[in-house]
């Protein structure tokens, strides 16, 4: 039929009117089913029904995990492969569906005073994939690197890692099952194939089926429960929202502590055990070679070393789509996935007004096209919205810097580690209930051998002294968290109480996942290591309203 013969549409003055009745009718849909199977008891909130009261799940103190590290003698942490074959694969996401990194390591590393750093020329990275498993017809190669860990002190152990490969792959097909091998397959030594998913287009009707966040991991006997966890709920993209080895609660020699001022407080520099990252890369291969990761990165990545280098091991380790989303710097990116657009800040390099971050953010937040990336989700590692005394408005800085630019732009939710708990907010901004807000959810409970969070700063006793609350990495120390000017906990650096816009807590080790319905419905899930597998700790519908919080004045397309 010709456009021509189509008679002409008048959109009604109020065109955001429609997509409300068509967020309530979603809604009232999902709750008549629920009572046609006789669950009205089980009903799954969503935002539109709150603020919520505020809510604390008392702590079981019968449940603390297995906070204990993975030994260098458990199997699944060991080399398995010999020579230049590959190990530690993974695969991680560009920045569009099109687009993929693969990501391994050959050769082993070396720990100690006399250690001599492979040459990344000695092996090549290449990669053979395919939409079929009997066919991988098409090649990509890449770039390699070595990076070392280096002290300047007596006695302390230097360590350079294998060869490090990262290779992307592109031209590739939305939402399509790939094959691959990696490796050199001039000496040969190639790896076994694996396989992936590729994203969906992005496009308002287009969505990963779930996405698992989680945070602060580590590599501990609960770490192996979240995992375990997670792989029943067959994510097909996975966000780690920081702190990933803990290697840096080792000395050099590989001592650990649960506390590392606590027990190592005489080390002339903070000391980090390197092979613990290859450990970890061993033990997440199985998930890693199949499932993308994209990370963020936390404290636990500093690892100060010589001349002052941090975050050599994370910068090294990871393949970012950094240059395809128009950054400079492996710390803060952007990628679609589907008709997501997921933003990845980094808390611990500037963040100011004036500084390339920011910059970088205005930009990337005002290419966004709503109508093809409906859903905008943030994720960096420190909250912002944590009632727990660890940690206790930490990165007030980073918010004072940046939460107006992403209230502007209509962030929907923010995902943020660091506490190791479990905490989700109304939708919040400036510290009060705001129905424009994001929903601010931590779940920094991976499992890691630290203490869980567990006292809040809202309890009698428990809010700490104000000048103790920067971090000396995470805005070079400087101070913004002042007394509130407003609100119930006007005049006080914390409230006497469980804030109004803390909905939910718990100090439980779990992880969470992101199932994004449509363009204005997702269901998030949080599981507790303790639970079946199919159990719920929290759950709620996230609900955009682009009618009450329109992002920019509405252009009508006709």
């Amino acid at each position: 039929m010709a456009s021509s013969s189509l008679p002409s549409i008048s959109l009604p003055v109020n065109v955001f009117e429609l997509n409300n009745i068509l967020s309530l009718v979603l809604t009232l849909t999902i709750t008549s089913i629920l009572l046609a199977n006789g669950a009205m008891a089980m009903a799954i909130p969503t935002t539109l029904d709150g603020p919520f009261k505020p809510v604390t799940n008392p702590l079981d103190e019968s449940f603390r995990g297995n906070a204990i590290d993975l030994p260098d003698t458990d199997p699944r942490v060991q080399r398995t492969v010999e020579g230049f074959e590959p190990e530690q694969i993974s695969v991680s996401l560009s920045s569009t569906h099109d687009s993929v990194w693969i990501s391994w390591i050959t050769g082993e590393f070396q720990i100690g005073n006399n250690i001599k750093p492979l040459d990344p020329k000695s092996v090549a990275s290449v990669v053979r994939y395919g939409t079929l498993r009997s066919q991988l017809n098409r090649r990509a190669t890449g770039y390699s690197l070595v990076y070392s860990q280096l002290y300047p002190f007596l006695g302390l152990q230097n360590y350079t890692s294998g060869i490090i490969h990262h290779v992307r792959l592109t031209g590739l097909k939305p939402d399509a099952l790939y094959h691959y091998q990696c490796g050199d397959p001039s000496i040969p030594a190639m790896s076994g194939t694996y396989c992936f998913r590729t994203m969906p287009d992005s496009s308002s009707t287009s969505y990963p089926s779930r996405i698992a966040i989680v945070g602060d991991v580590g590599l501990t006997y609960n770490t192996t429960s979240t995992i375990s966890h997670m792989i029943s709920n067959r994510p097909d993209l996975i966000l780690l929202v920081g702190d990933v080895t803990y290697a840096n609660l080792y000395l050099t020699n590989g001592t650990g502590s649960d506390c590392y001022a606590c027990s190592f407080a005489n080390s002339p520099i903070h000391e980090t055990y390197q092979p613990r990252w290859d450990y970890w890369g061993r033990y997440m291969q199985p998930v890693l070679s199949k499932v993308p990761i994209m990370v963020v990165e936390g404290n636990h990545e500093y690892e100060e070393q010589a001349e002052n280098r941090t975050f050599i091991a994370y910068t090294s380790r990871f393949a970012f789509p950094s240059k395809e989303s128009g950054s400079l710097s492996k710390f803060y990116y952007s990628f679609n996935a589907g008709g997501i657009h997921f933003i990845m800040l980094g808390a611990y390099v500037s963040f100011d007004k004036s500084g390339d971050q920011y910059k970088w953010l205005e930009e990337d937040l005002a290419n966004v096209d709503r109508e093809v990336t409906p859903w905008l989700v943030a994720t960096w590692h420190a909250p912002w919205y944590s009632t727990y005394k660890a940690h206790y408005r930490e990165a007030e800085c980073m918010r004072v810097a940046m939460e107006d630019l992403l209230y502007k732009y209509g962030v929907d939710v923010v995902f943020n580690g660091h506490v190791h708990a479990y905490e989700r907010s109304n939708r919040v901004y400036n510290y009060t209930l705001d129905p424009c807000g994001p929903v601010h959810i931590t779940v920094g409970d991976g499992g890691n051998r630290e203490k869980m969070a567990v006292p809040h700063a809202d309890e009698p006793g428990n809010c700490p002294e104000p000048s103790t609350t920067p971090d000396k990495i995470l805005g070079g120390g400087k101070f913004c968290g002042f007394n509130f000017t407003s609100g119930p906990a006007v005049g006080r650096f914390c409230w006497d109480r469980q804030p109004d816009y803390s909905a939910f807590r718990e100090s439980s080790f779990g992880h969470g996942i992101l199932e994004v319905k449509n363009e204005t419905h997702a269901l998030w899930t949080w599981h507790r290591n303790q639970d079946f597998y199919e159990a719920a700790g929290d759950q709620i519908y996230i609900v955009r309203q682009p009618d009450l919080c329109p992002v920019q004045p509405e252009v009508m397309k006709l």
